[in-house]
């Protein structure tokens, strides 16, 4: 096990009031990279990685030598997935299309970061263009599996310790599946909550911008900085609702993934939460067919021109799905695109209908699954990104292998502030990890 404590709200604290030195924390950090990261290789390779943040920590310093005026992420660490524009680094999106093709200016999420303190560990592995051909990465807990995919670098990097805040993508389900398998959370927000510009998009109507910390006061530090509008509101009163969204949904979960996730509802109710059960998600099969031609076809009109010329060049399962979506038609766009807000519409009525606060699901189908030429089926992400719906994936318990397992949390559209404020609330009732 490759993991190490790297908590968010907490290094930035302690960097921001110099209980922590900046010089030493990069050198730390650093350090732990070469040591760490030749095993995990959650970060693309950099020359002298050390040397540019000891510089950029040291202009950080004299821009802002009083500790009471230094912005909200002071010094913290932070990797970003490859298919966002960086300045100073070259966009690959995990593929060996010349980059200079998607080259673009810099990722608003990332300005928005850098301006906030934040400073830039590095690019994080993508699988290609976002899919499913993965990278070389490894889970920081077993080196043997997955750590998910397609923000399979950004999860890997901050379970290692190595960041305590990383960028990722969710276009089905590629933050809330690599956040648990690497046992850490993961927050996809409402859709376009965090601006996509400067992204080299897969599926501009279901792209979502998405991060990972080892902890939700961490989580909720991070998207007060980068999600529009961010309002800061009361603690909730009590624990939420949930609403558990019984019916084929339920039923794509492995048997094992599936034993676990009731586990996790009894301890919750033990522990004082009410949860309702509630039909929901009857037509799953036609939602997640619907997504897929969607997003499919995006992909393709993305990639119209390169593939045609660099057809050789795309690895076989991103070929594949630019064939299919060259066949879907304008009336299966139209339709699926309705489907998304009348999805969104349903959800939130049977919500209102049953006096549910969030829904409660799996994050995956089970724990990470054994090599690393898969990353894992998004199944049990696909209906709220679908939807657009905020969701969030807490580290709950581990599986009989010994690896994470994790507990999806999905509020009404735009209600991220609350759905981070009772997130936080279940965390600290320990129930999910066995800590009370």
């Amino acid at each position: 096990m490759l993991t190490q404590s790297a908590p968010l709200a907490k290094t930035v604290r302690q960097l921001r009031n110099d209980e922590l030195n900046l010089s030493e924390y990069i050198s730390e950090a650093c350090g732990r990279v070469d040591r760490v990261d030749a095993e995990v290789q959650s970060l693309l390779p950099e020359p002298d990685r050390c040397g540019r943040l000891e510089v950029e920590a040291a202009e950080l310093e004299l821009r802002f030598p009083d500790p009471d005026r230094r912005p909200p992420l002071f010094g913290a660490l932070v990797a970003v997935k490859d298919i966002f524009h960086v300045d100073g680094f070259v966009t690959r999106a995990g593929t060996g299309v010349p980059p200079e093709l998607f080259a673009g200016h810099e990722a608003a999420v990332v300005t928005s970061l850098r301006d906030a303190g934040a400073l830039i560990l590095g690019k994080a592995v993508t699988t290609e263009f976002a899919y499913f051909e993965p990278g070389p990465t490894r889970n920081p807990h077993n080196l043997a599996h997955t750590p998910g995919g397609s923000s399979s670098g950004s999860a890997a990097a901050v379970a290692a310790g190595l960041c305590p805040l990383a960028v990722g993508t969710q276009t089905i389900g590629s933050v809330i599946r690599p956040a648990a398998f690497c046992g850490i959370v993961g927050f996809k927000p409402s859709f376009d909550r965090i601006p996509t510009a400067g992204l080299v998009y897969f599926s501009r109507s279901a792209d979502h911008v998405g991060l990972f910390t080892q902890d939700v006061a961490g989580m909720r530090l991070a998207a007060s900085v980068v999600c529009r509008d961010w309002q800061e509101v009361p603690a909730p009163a009590g624990l939420p609702v949930l609403g558990l969204p019984e019916g084929p949904y339920l039923r794509q979960t492995d048997p094992e993934g599936l034993a676990a996730f009731r586990q996790q509802i009894d301890r919750l109710a033990n522990a004082g939460v009410t949860v309702c059960s509630v039909p929901a998600l009857e037509d799953i099969e036609r939602i997640n067919h619907l997504h897929r031609r969607l997003i499919f076809a995006e992909f393709a009109d993305e990639h119209a021109s390169m593939y045609d010329q660099y057809t050789k060049l795309y690895r076989p399962r991103t070929a594949e799905i630019i064939e299919i979506g060259r066949t879907v038609t304008d009336d299966e766009r139209a339709e699926a695109k309705a489907s998304m807000a009348r999805l969104r519409a349903e959800l939130t009525d049977l919500m209102d209908a049953e006096g549910i606060d969030l829904w409660v699901c799996p994050a995956a189908l089970g724990p990470a699954p054994e090599g690393i030429h898969a990353t894992g089926d998004p199944a049990m992400n696909l209906p709220w990104t679908h939807a657009g719906m905020p969701a969030i994936t807490l580290p709950a318990g581990l599986a009989d292998n010994g690896l994470p397992l994790g507990l999806q949390l999905v509020a009404r559209f735009g209600q991220d502030e609350m759905l981070l404020g009772w997130a936080e609330l279940i965390s600290k009732t320990g129930v999910l990890t066995g800590r009370r």
